[in-house]
């Protein structure tokens, strides 16, 4: 497949980390982010085994079958043990930053009002297309080393501050590298009805029109684009042109993803949700019916606490529903310049909680197996289980509530992702490395 990709000068890769390969021990597995291979009574000793980069075994160490005795052996001496976390709506690759917006809304300015002033998502496209795809691999690439640095092993990239297609397409070219030479699952989304670039100005179909003939079709074909998403708002795109630039990538055989419900009830979550959307985001104004419709569809609601935080919004997501429709909850960071310059997905956790009402449970789920299905990825990630790619996370804490009770902390985590070890904070694998047999 043609990936749009090019080798850059520029781009120094490190070594690549010593492999996981051997036998864990010593683990407390969260309990229900894990699928055991025999039953892990509490308090048990329990043990991963990796090999060949996929975790082949889960269960106590009492039961770990002889096949995989002569293993290297790694004791984590009691740590908890997470599936890797999963941060599932991002705009992590943009130019400039948006503090004086900040400024500004603190004095007392709109969301809308900044947006109608040229500046907010007009202001990031201005910003990212000025920017060389170098400056912005660089940019993006110290954001995501902070969220990996915190136990994230897959992440979603959102293009969508191009709004061209030679600028959508450095956007996406980027987020591909940045998996690439990070060693992080990524999973792109084109975001190209974001909103309106300046070139067509009162043109909104014209607009909508390119969108879905020429530059989905275009990076479609390039293998830049895993789901679509659409920005559905007053602001942004009716409901008739989200229907349009839907059709047009199923056509493609791509999924979607619909920003929705943010700033009013537009009727955007059950039009996704018809179109089989993998998750419905943000949600404050979600109605009855668009909750009746994800449920049926088995859409995920993506809650993302980081921009009703910063933009003070008064009216959350409709959490009590969503739970008693049993509508699966995902937690994001929504990293972007504007609305949410966050980069702690442990945070959001927390916020989650504090601001929305959701349970340390559901939290970590959100952050995990949720998170997975919201990308598509449930099938190898959010989950540790044998027969998926080992990325699980090991923390320095008694119980798995501290994950989302603190914030501001960084534990010092052993982070295994994509069957390596991508950093050891506790030191587990120094003391045996898996290619001496220790």
């Amino acid at each position: 497949m043609n990936t749009g990709m090019q080798m850059h000068d520029a781009e120094t890769r490190p070594p690549p980390p010593p492999d996981a390969d051997g036998v864990w021990q010593g683990l407390r597995p969260v309990a229900e982010l894990t699928q055991a291979d025999a039953p892990i009574p509490a308090g048990a000793d329990a043990c991963l085994v990796v090999q060949g980069g996929v975790l082949r075994w889960v269960g106590p160490r009492a039961q770990l079958p002889a096949a995989f005795g002569a293993l290297p052996h790694f004791d984590a001496q009691g740590a908890l043990a997470t599936p890797g976390l999963i941060d599932c709506h991002t705009h992590l690759v943009y130019g400039g930053q948006r503090a004086n917006e900040f400024a500004l809304r603190l004095a007392g300015a709109g969301y809308e009002e900044l947006a109608r002033a040229g500046g907010g998502i007009a202001a990031s496209v201005r910003a990212t297309r000025a920017a060389s795809e170098d400056a912005l691999f660089a940019l993006a690439a110290a954001r995501l080393q902070a969220l990996l640095a915190e136990g994230v092993c897959a992440i979603e990239i959102k293009s969508g501050y191009g709004l061209a297609l030679e600028h959508e397409r450095k956007q996406l070219r980027v987020a591909r590298r940045l998996g690439q030479a990070l060693g992080v699952t990524v999973r792109t989304s084109f975001l190209g009805a974001h909103a309106l670039p300046p070139e067509y100005a009162g043109r909104r179909q014209d607009y909508t029109d390119h969108v879905c003939q020429h530059m989905l079709p275009t990076l479609a074909a390039e293998g830049l684009v895993d789901a679509v998403d659409v920005f559905c708002e007053r602001i942004a795109f009716t409901l008739a042109q989200t229907g349009q630039v839907f059709r047009a990538a199923q056509a493609l055989g791509l999924r979607v993803k619909l920003h929705a419900e943010q700033l009013s009830d537009m009727g955007g979550a059950a039009l996704a949700a018809r179109h089989g959307a993998l998750s419905c985001d943000h949600l404050e104004h979600l109605s009855a019916e668009g909750i009746a419709a994800m449920q049926a569809a088995g859409s995920v609601a993506v809650l993302l606490p980081g921009a009703y935080y910063t933009l003070r919004d008064t009216q959350p997501p409709p959490i009590e529903a969503l739970r008693a429709a049993g509508v699966p909850m995902a937690v994001s960071t929504d990293h972007n310049p504007g609305t949410s310059p966050a980069l702690s997905l442990l945070l959001m956790a927390n916020m989650a909680c504090t601001l929305f009402g959701l349970t340390v449970p559901e939290a970590l789920a959100g952050i995990t197996t949720q998170a997975a299905r919201a990308l598509g990825l449930q099938d190898s990630h959010g989950l540790i289980a044998s027969g998926r790619p080992a990325n699980f996370v090991l923390w320095p804490l008694a119980e798995a509530a501290e994950l989302v009770y603190w914030y501001g902390h960084k534990p010092a985590c052993t982070i295994v992702r994509q069957g390596r070890v991508a950093r050891d904070g506790l030191g587990i694998a120094a003391k045996g490395s898996p290619h001496d047999g220790a």
